[in-house]
């Protein structure tokens, strides 16, 4: 049972979680201007797991024989049948949309619209080289998510951290793309990294992220938050400069340390200033 469930974990890169969880904590915690009650903490984080997991399942699903191609990916298959990824696919996205009914009316009737963003960029690569875009829409759906699980309605505010998350998904993907760009060539996928090249690719991606920091900034002022948000966008900004140094290399290693390495650390930085500022300073 534990080796089973050790694989699924692996199969579902569950420890990537630490990307996304951030920006929806942060959103969190700026909605209810402190820390909210812990069963809207617990709804949220559950959301959030569940929500990742059905989308990174239906990305296994779609990529099954695509993945066995890959050398990079071909062992994937190997960590949990076919079947038994469409039960978690099913039970992951039941789960979701029964936790966002525990929230309130309004996340439970965008739960779909949720699942259907997630889900639509296991497909782009296939017809566009824009995928990255699609990639952070799906990741940037968690920071919209946590303001209305606390407020209920939209506001400006988490929209522009919904692009920040964007901006910066898509950035570190484009990176990570270049680990596929002989195969994603050989095999008739789509990304920046297959159109524009490798050099250039990672031009466009430093180009992303620092737009993504100046929109985080923007953030920040509608948010009106306070010196502990601004000094979490210090360690970001050298998370970002250490990710790019890394990725200038162009060596595998190098390439997946920087990957999850400096990205945790941006998630990391930016959820503590959050919390410094709307937490432990009241």
């Amino acid at each position: 049972m534990i080796a089973a469930l050790v694989r699924t974990l692996r199969f579902v890169r569950f420890s990537h979680t630490v990307f996304a969880m951030p920006f929806a904590l942060g959103s969190m915690l700026v909605a209810a201007r402190g820390l909210p009650e812990l069963r809207t903490v617990g709804l949220i984080v559950l959301a959030m797991v569940f929500a990742r997991t059905a989308a990174m399942t239906f990305n296994r699903l779609a990529d099954w024989e695509i993945d066995q191609r890959n050398p990079r990916t071909a062992d994937r298959h190997r960590l949990i049948s076919r079947s038994g990824a469409a039960f978690l696919l099913v039970g992951s996205a039941a789960l979701f949309i029964a936790t966002t009914r525990l929230i309130n009316p309004l996340c439970f009737w965008l739960s779909p619209v949720a699942l259907a963003i997630v889900w639509f960029y296991s497909v782009t690569k296939r017809f566009t080289s824009l995928s990255h875009l699609f990639l952070g829409l799906a990741l940037s759906v968690s920071p919209v998510g946590a303001w209305l699980a606390v407020r209920g309605h939209f506001d400006w505010p988490p929209l522009i951290l919904a692009l920040a998350v964007l901006l910066w998904v898509a950035g570190f993907d484009v990176i990570y793309a270049t680990l596929d760009h002989e195969f994603d060539r050989g095999a008739g996928l789509h990304s920046w990294v297959v159109r524009v090249g490798v050099p250039q690719a990672l031009v466009w991606a430093q180009r992303l992220h620092w737009a993504m920091l100046a929109v985080l900034a923007v953030f920040g002022w509608s948010a009106k938050l306070g010196g502990a948000f601004w000094a979490s966008l210090a360690v970001v900004l050298g998370a970002l400069l250490y990710e790019h140094a890394s990725a200038s290399r162009l060596e595998v290693r190098a390439i997946n340390r920087a990957f999850f390495t400096a990205n945790a650390v941006v998630g990391g930085a930016f959820v503590a200033g959050i919390l410094c500022d709307q937490v432990l300073a009241r």
